[in-house]
């Protein structure tokens, strides 16, 4: 068990440390590619752009794929974020897909890509201004990488980005644990110190909130990140949310 009585941050990735959408949204696309070929090889700026509007609701990285499909089909942006989860579900079952191969065919995507051109890889996945810097600063001793991302993939970019960060602190995908489970495993080992749990999609942080057993843990909603204006608004009605901005988080 920890002693120090001191902060420990417990940080999402995509959203809050990295601006990931414009990759994810080309990984979805290639993803796609595969799986309707008749969609052209690349996607036009347009529908990434679109992505990027769909991307505050999508939660684990092999959504993109279909994200992109239905988008490709002429679904709007503003149908897909008021009935996200049945039109996701509504499309697996349609075209008889996996989600485990799905994860599967989204992880083995990216690999090639890194294999095949790493430094355009890195550059669709700049960190937020600042943040670098941030990370630098904290003590590794005091911070987790809590992220619904492929570990690997996370530990590539603090690297390119010349981020000394331990590996055993990022709880990614592979760990099959969801945020709660994972900041309760933290609550234990930690007795002694605050947790700040810095997340940009708000359904993550009332989870938290609905967890009784997760009531020492500090909540900050990241508003740069990948949320919606409605979730802006929302977070502020909840009394144990404290919004924060990026240049409030460079100086939590």
């Amino acid at each position: 068990m920890t002693q120090t009585n001191t902060n420990l941050y417990a940080l999402d990735f995509d959203g809050v440390i990295c601006d990931s959408a414009v990759e994810t949204g080309i990984t979805g696309w290639k993803v796609a590619h595969q799986i309707w070929p008749e969609m052209p090889s690349l996607p036009p700026q347009k529908m990434i752009d679109l992505f990027r509007q769909v991307r505050p609701v999508m939660e684990t990285g092999y959504e993109a794929i279909l994200i992109i499909r239905l988008l490709h089909e002429g679904m709007s942006p503003s149908k897909l974020l008021a009935d996200f989860a049945s039109q996701i579900a509504e499309i697996i079952q349609r075209e008889g897909l996996s989600t485990v191969t799905l994860k599967q065919q989204f992880g083995a995507t990216r690999d090639h890509w890194i294999t095949d051109n790493l430094e355009e890889w890195i550059e669709m996945n700049p960190l937020f201004e600042g943040v670098a810097d941030k990370l630098r600063q904290i003590n590794p001793e005091q911070c987790y990488i809590i992220t619904t991302k492929q570990e690997r993939f996370v530990s590539q970019i603090l690297k390119a980005n010349n981020i000394a960060f331990p590996a055993d602190r990022i709880f990614g995908l592979d760990r099959k644990m969801s945020k709660p489970q994972i900041l309760k495993g933290l609550l234990v080992k930690h007795q002694l110190q605050t947790i700040l749990f810095v997340e940009d999609r708000l359904p993550t942080l009332i989870n938290v909130i609905d967890d009784s057993q997760l009531n020492k843990v500090q909540l900050f909603f990241a508003n740069w990140g990948y949320n919606t204006e409605q979730d802006k608004l929302d977070a502020v009605g909840q009394a144990t949310i404290t919004t924060i901005d990026l240049t409030g988080f460079l100086r939590l």
